[in-house]
C-alpha cells in the first residue's frame, strides 16, 4: 500500500490503532453556554478561544455547557454503544437525555462511556459540562495564566479540542492491545486484554501478504507471540508498518504495529542496533485559527513534511500530548519524536499535584504505548521552581515519581525524567537546555565531555545528585529570532538571513563534531504567536531563502561524530 493510501486510511479512523468499521462522528454544530451565559453556536472540536470555534473568546472562561441532539446509531441487541471524546480540557461531566453517563479529569487524554441505558428512539440529546482554569493546581502546558498570551506562554485551549464519536461494539468485546516487537528475532508479542474470555486470533499482514498469526483463548488478559515469516524494519524516513486484523468472538479491531529497537549503549542512541543521531526540532502543536487544533488534518501532514525538508529526523512534541493521528503519520514517515507531557501549571514544589499528574499521565502513555515513532518518553520539562515565587524548588520526589512510574509503564524506552533539568536521582538521559553564544555552548560541552557537565539547572545545589555518565543530548538550543517585527521575541536576534544561517550552520557543525552527544533539539520549527523565533512563520511561510532552507538541510545532514565512530562514544 502506497504511503499516500496508508495516510488517507489511518485519518479515516478516529482511533486508527485500534480501529472499527461501525463509528459515526458527532463533531460538526454544536450549542455551548459560557459561564452561563445563552446558548450560541459553537463549531466542536475546536476550543472557545480559537477563531474556528466560531466564537474566539480569548478571555477566561471557567464553566461552560454543551449540548447537541443526535440520532442514534443502528445497534443490534447484543451491541453497546460507546460515546468517545479525543480530549476536553479539562473536567468534563457527561449527560445523555439528563442521565449523567460519566465524567473525566485531564485535559490531553481520550475517555468513553458506554451510554446504551441512557439512549431513547429518535432524538437523543447529549451535554457535556466543563469546568478548567489554569490557575488551579493542575497541568496546563503553555497555557498562558494571564488575560493575554505572553513570554513562551500561550492562548489557552477551554473545552472540547479533539473529535467526538459514537461506536458500535460487540457487549463481548477487546478492550486492548500492547505490542512488542523484536526486530533482533523478528518477531512480535502481543498482551491482549478483553471485556470476558473467549477465543482470540491475530492475522499480521505487510503489504497484503500474511506473515504471522496467533491466538488462542483468552481469560480477559492474555499474552501470545509469533515469529514473522518477512522482515521489514522501521527506519528514518521508512516507517514500514505491519497491518494486524484483531478477532474477539464477533469483534473486529484493525491495528498495525512497527518492527524496530531501541535503545542507548554507551553515550549513543541505537535505533535496530545502528548509531542515529537524534537532529529533533522543537514542535509545539499550536495553529493560527485553531490553537491546538488545525483546520485539517493536512495541517499534522505539513509540519512533518516541512521538519523532513530542513533534514530533521524528528521532533520533540512539545508541552502537549498531540491528537494521535499525528503520530500515527509520524509512523508513516519514520519520523522519530518525543512523548511529552504539558507538565507545566502544577506547582512542583510539592506532592499535591502528582497524583493527578500520574493519572493522565498513564493514560497518555497507555494511549501511545503501540506508536513505533516514540522513541523517548519525557514526562516533565524545566521543573525548576515556582513561577511566582522562585525561592520554592521542585520536590525531588516529583522527578524521582515521574521516572520510576514511566518505566513502570513502559521500560522498553528511554525515559527523561525532566527536560532541561532540574534532574532527580535517576534518568536514562541527562539532557539539557542552552541558549546562549557558541563560545559558551563550546566551553560547556568540554565540560560535558570530561564527565561534568556545567550546564544550568541541570542539578539543584545542595542535593546529593550530580552526573552519573548518562547519555548527553542538548534537547532546546537556538531560539534566534529572525525576520519578525518589533513585536515578537526570541531568546537571541539575528537581522540578517546570512548571519542566521552561518551562525546556525557552525552550531550544528560542532553539536554534530561532539561524540558523546547522542542528539539535539532545535527551538523552534515555527513563530508561536509573540515567541518569533521559528524557523517558519506562525502560518508555517519560510522566513528564509530557497538557498538559506537548503544550507540549514545540509547542515542538519552531515554525518555525526557518533554514527562514524561510534565505538568511541
Amino acid at each position: 500500500m502506497s504511503m499516500k493510501s496508508l495516510m488517507k486510511e489511518f485519518l479515516h479512523y478516529p482511533e486508527p490503532q485500534f480501529a472499527r468499521t461501525a463509528f459515526s462522528f458527532l463533531d460538526g454544530e454544536w450549542e455551548v453556554s459560557l459561564g452561563g451565559k445563552p446558548y450560541r453556536a459553537i463549531r466542536v472540536p475546536y476550543c472557545v478561544e480559537s477563531e474556528l470555534s466560531g466564537i474566539g473568546e480569548k478571555g477566561f472562561v471557567y464553566d461552560l455547557r454543551y449540548r447537541k441532539t443526535f440520532a442514534a446509531s443502528q445497534h443490534k441487541k447484543d451491541e453497546r454503544v460507546l460515546l468517545h471524546f479525543g480530549a476536553v480540557d479539562r473536567y468534563a461531566k457527561v449527560y445523555v437525555n439528563g442521565v449523567s453517563v460519566g465524567s473525566h479529569c485531564g485535559g490531553y487524554t481520550p475517555f468513553s462511556f458506554d451510554i446504551t441505558d441512557a439512549l431513547q428512539e429518535g432524538e437523543n440529546l447529549l451535554e457535556v459540562a466543563v469546568h478548567d482554569d489554569v490557575h488551579e493546581n493542575f497541568p496546563s502546558g503553555k497555557q498562558s495564566g494571564k488575560e493575554q498570551s505572553y513570554g513562551c506562554m500561550y492562548t489557552r485551549t477551554t473545552g472540547i479540542w479533539q473529535s467526538v464519536w459514537l461506536e458500535c461494539v460487540p457487549q463481548e468485546r477487546l478492550l486492548g492491545i500492547r505490542f512488542y516487537p523484536s526486530a533482533e528475532n523478528c518477531s512480535v508479542r502481543m498482551e491482549v486484554t478483553a471485556q470476558t474470555e473467549g477465543e482470540f486470533l491475530a492475522e499480521i499482514t505487510y503489504d497484503g501478504k500474511t506473515v504471522g498469526k496467533c491466538g488462542g483463548h483468552l481469560n480477559y488478559r492474555g499474552v501470545f507471540e509469533t515469529k514473522l515469516t518477512e522482515k521489514h524494519l522501521w527506519e528514518l524516513g521508512a516507517g514500514r508498518l505491519y497491518r494486524v486484523r484483531l478477532q474477539f468472538g464477533e469483534d473486529t479491531v484493525y491495528s498495525y504495529f512497527g518492527l524496530r529497537d531501541v535503545r542507548y549503549e554507551g553515550k549513543t542512541f541505537l535505533l535496530n542496533g545502528k548509531p542515529v543521531f537524534q537532529r529533533l526540532v522543537l514542535d509545539q502543536g499550536y495553529y493560527p485559527e485553531g490553537v491546538y487544533t488545525p483546520r485539517s488534518e493536512d495541517d499534522f501532514v505539513r509540519d512533518i513534511e516541512l521538519a523532513l525538508q530542513l533534514g530533521f529526523n524528528g521532533a520533540r512534541l512539545h508541552q502537549k500530548v498531540f491528537d494521535p493521528k499525528v503520530l500515527c503519520l509520524c509512523d508513516v514517515y519514520g519520523y522519530m519524536v518525543w512523548g511529552e507531557y504539558p507538565s507545566w501549571g502544577m506547582r512542583v514544589r510539592n506532592l499535591d499535584a502528582l497524583g493527578v499528574f500520574l493519572g493522565e499521565w498513564r493514560e497518555a502513555v497507555e494511549r501511545d504505548f503501540n506508536h513505533p515513532c516514540i522513541v523517548t518518553w519525557c514526562p516533565l520539562n524545566e521543573m525548576w521552581s515556582d513561577p511566582e515565587d522562585e525561592r520554592w524548588v521542585r520536590d525531588v520526589r516529583f522527578a524521582d515519581a515521574a521516572y520510576a512510574f514511566t518505566k513502570a509503564l513502559d521500560p522498553t524506552r528511554p525515559c527523561i525524567d525532566v527536560s532541561g533539568g532540574l534532574h532527580g536521582h535517576k534518568t536514562d538521559v541527562a539532557d539539557f537546555h542552552f541558549y546562549g553564544s557558541l563560545e559558551k555552548l563550546k566551553a560547556h560541552m568540554e565540560d560535558a565531555e570530561r564527565g561534568a557537565p556545567s550546564f544550568d539547572k541541570m542539578y539543584l545545589p545542595g542535593e546529593e545528585i550530580e552526573y552519573k555518565g548518562e547519555p548527553l543530548h542538548l534537547s532546546e538550543f537556538g531560539g534566534v529570532r529572525f525576520g519578525n517585527s518589533a513585536d515578537g521575541w526570541g531568546y537571541e536576534n539575528e537581522q540578517k538571513e546570512e548571519e542566521f544561517v552561518a551562525r546556525y550552520e557552525k552550531t550544528v557543525a560542532f553539536l554534530l563534531g561532539c561524540g558523546q552527544l547522542s542528539g539535539f533539539c532545535y527551538t523552534q520549527l515555527y513563530d508561536v504567536e509573540q515567541e518569533q523565533n521559528g524557523l517558519y512563520y506562525y502560518d508555517r511561510r519560510p522566513k528564509l531563502s530557497r538557498q538559506g532552507l537548503r544550507r540549514i538541510r545540509e547542515a542538519n545532514a552531515a554525518v555525526a561524530a557518533c554514527e562514524v565512530n561510534p565505538e568511541k562514544t
